[in-house]
């Protein structure tokens, strides 16, 4: 059974994915990781752990093998080995028990937000002398570079490269007609990236130059993009932030989103 898989089946159980994207697109392409362990009973792959360049260790469980050691197992060899730092998205109980077992504490915590729309968003206030328009192909090195400056303090969104963007766009669920460019005079100041998946809509990315913030251009691009998921016919949306990162909660509060689920950074 291979990685992919594996977590497939903890998804359909758990609800929540052991892998982020960054893990499944690093999969795709072949990489080998960092850290990429196995335990077994007999040659069933039960248990397996994830972790390529520099991103903390995912560890997963087959739902049919849960209860007897080999999460516990597989963390110890991890720790022996150096890791010290383990995502647990969804902080299920069992990580938070297997955690707490290893004197793992939380060093950062990932909030999964949710937004139903039982009726149609408000229209965006775009601030003056901006446009937003959606995406075009030539855009991209512009997006990249706003990217960058936006989230330059970003452990993983900030590292997004020319490639990087190239692989999110091949992947299946992309579609450019749910990019959105702000520009002024001409130059490109945000982005709002949405994402369809499992018949569920995602705010992706929401990326605003640092010589926009404070204009009210991260609201309005989230409205455009809420607005266009609207009208594709999504009802449910979710977005991810930082749980520290008070100014882009107080945004997405507005909008009307909440707390649903949360992935902790567990650390040594």
């Amino acid at each position: 059974m291979t990685l992919l898989a594996l977590a497939g089946r903890a998804r359909d159980v758990d609800g929540v994915d052991p892998l982020n994207e960054a893990s499944r697109l690093a999969l795709d392409a072949g990489h080998v990781g960092r850290v990429h362990m196995a335990v077994k009973e007999g040659t069933t792959v039960v248990a397996a752990a994830f972790a390529d360049g520099l991103a903390p260790v995912e560890l997963v469980v087959d739902p049919d093998h849960r209860r007897r050691g080999h999460g516990t197992s597989l963390l110890t060899q991890l720790l022996a080995a150096g890791e010290s730092q383990f995502w647990a998205h969804g902080d299920l109980p069992a990580a938070q028990a297997l955690a707490a077992a290893k004197h793992l504490e939380p060093a950062r915590t990932l909030l999964v937000m949710r937004l139903e729309m039982d009726t149609a968003p408000e229209p965006e206030r775009i601030p003056d002398g901006v446009a937003i328009r959606v995406f075009e192909p030539g855009d991209v090195d512009a997006i990249v570079r706003v990217n960058g400056r936006a989230f330059a303090s970003h452990p993983e969104q900030g590292a997004m490269d020319r490639a990087d963007f190239d692989g999110r766009a091949s992947s299946d669920w992309f579609d450019p007609a749910g990019l959105f460019v702000a520009e002024r005079d001409g130059d490109v100041v945000g982005f709002h990236w949405t994402k369809v998946e499992h018949g569920v809509g995602e705010v992706y990315v929401v990326g605003v130059d640092p010589s926009e913030q404070g204009s009210g251009l991260g609201t309005a691009l989230t409205a455009r993009g809420l607005r266009h998921l609207h009208e594709s016919g999504l009802r449910t949306v979710d977005l991810y932030v930082e749980g520290d990162n008070d100014p882009a909660l107080a945004v997405y509060r507005r909008l009307g989103f909440t707390e649903h689920a949360r992935d902790v950074l567990y650390s040594v």
